[in-house]
């Protein structure tokens, strides 16, 4: 367990405490009969949010096998809720702190500014989340920007590559919210395409759906992929590597392509999702698909082994994993999102020496089904001599 999910077990585990001692307290005021009840409603509701979270976490649902909607609702439904309580409870404890310092107990004017301030305080974060899930979660971008980088060969200047990424269908992303998307991919016609992984979010998701989409992806020099963690998670990495195999989309599990361009070699290159638990192995025996005299393109769906991808020799790694923080507030300049505690590379183009890494947003969302300050994104780079 990271130290963030630790934290927030810990930040939700302190406010359901609080109001569980609160709702105890307004029980045992009531009626005698009623503080049992009371008890045993508050026991199962804490149990059911215990199971709700568990449901939260994809590789549990996969480990267990269990199909269907109902758990990743659950799940969500349980973060939600953790985060609306977290929201309430401090929304209290400001207007609480307000009031008694800013002269609300006394002044009848101040008391009802403080209020409309507590209230609009503790709305807002309802607002954002909805605006989120209504809104931002669906309001996919196609970016198309330049990526200069060093030792380029020169017939491979102008390279227009898409990439696509955590797509994420399932209960939360639709076929037909992901037909859209591949409808807005189809009109790209790039030189070469990439799939950067999660194709699904857990066991029973619609594998087969989602290649069929994929399937309408066309690039002069084909369409490549690596799988993510939660192809591993659903263990569907071989079942997802063979049935898009057939419909001509190549996933490489630690494989390479040569793709000639002119005069010039592209290698792709592609491996499965390096777990963070096994760091000290990230990329082991990736070093034996360096071409030398070729540009060397890596795929791996997360950006923290680019040092080292970088220090194996590869010129570019393409990413995705942290769906651009997918909640990611702007404070001083500085891009505050839950991704930024498992990785310094959660979105856009990253340089270590020669090397250079570009990290998109993806599709899809995990989790809570929200994107804030993080749009859904497809992307085209062309690729420049710097």
């Amino acid at each position: 367990m990271s130290p963030f999910d630790s934290a927030i077990i810990l930040i939700f585990a302190l406010v359901q405490w609080r109001i569980t001692a609160a709702w105890l307290r307004w029980a045992s005021r009531q009626h005698p009969r009623r503080i049992r009840a009371a008890q045993i409603a508050a026991i199962a509701f804490n149990a059911l949010l215990v199971g709700g979270y568990a449901l939260s976490e994809s590789q549990l649902v996969a480990d267990l096998k269990i199909p269907g909607r109902g758990p990743m609702l659950m799940g969500a439904a349980t973060l939600l809720y953790g985060f609306g309580a977290t929201a309430i409870v401090v929304g209290l404890e400001v207007l609480r702190f307000a009031r008694r310092h800013l002269g609300g107990e006394t002044d009848l004017g101040r008391r009802r500014a403080i209020n409309a301030a507590g209230a609009a305080l503790i709305a807002a974060p309802f607002a954002v989340i909805g605006y989120g899930s209504l809104v931002q979660r669906t309001d996919l971008r196609v970016r198309e920007f330049d990526l200069p980088m060093p030792g380029l060969p020169q017939d491979l200047d102008g390279l227009r590559v898409l990439q696509i990424s955590d797509i994420h269908l399932s209960i939360f992303l639709s076929d037909a919210e992901l037909a859209r998307v591949i409808d807005a991919a189809a009109e790209l016609r790039p030189h070469l395409a990439v799939i950067t992984g999660d194709l699904i979010s857990t066991f029973g998701d619609p594998l087969d759906a989602c290649i069929r989409q994929l399937a309408r992806v066309k690039a002069d020099a084909g369409v490549f992929g690596c799988l993510g963690n939660h192809e591993r998670y659903a263990r569907a990495e071989n079942y997802a590597a063979d049935a898009a195999g057939r419909v001509g989309i190549d996933f490489l599990r630690s494989r390479n392509r040569q793709l000639r361009f002119g005069n010039s070699v592209l290698n792709l290159a592609g491996v499965d999702y390096q777990a963070r638990s096994e760091k000290k192995a990230y990329l082991r025996g990736a070093e034996r698909l360096i071409v030398p005299g070729a540009f060397n393109v890596l795929l791996s769906h997360n950006p923290d082994v680019f040092p080292v991808a970088a220090h194996q020799g590869y010129n570019l790694l393409l990413a995705g994993h942290t769906h651009g923080g997918q909640v990611t507030v702007e404070i001083l300049d500085q891009s505050i999102n839950p991704a930024r505690f498992f990785t310094p590379f959660v979105y856009g183009t990253y340089r270590i020496g020669a090397a250079t890494a570009y990290v998109t947003r993806g599709i899809g969302t995990i989790g809570i089904p929200a994107r804030i300050g993080a749009p859904p994104e497809i992307t085209v780079m062309r690729f420049r001599k710097a």
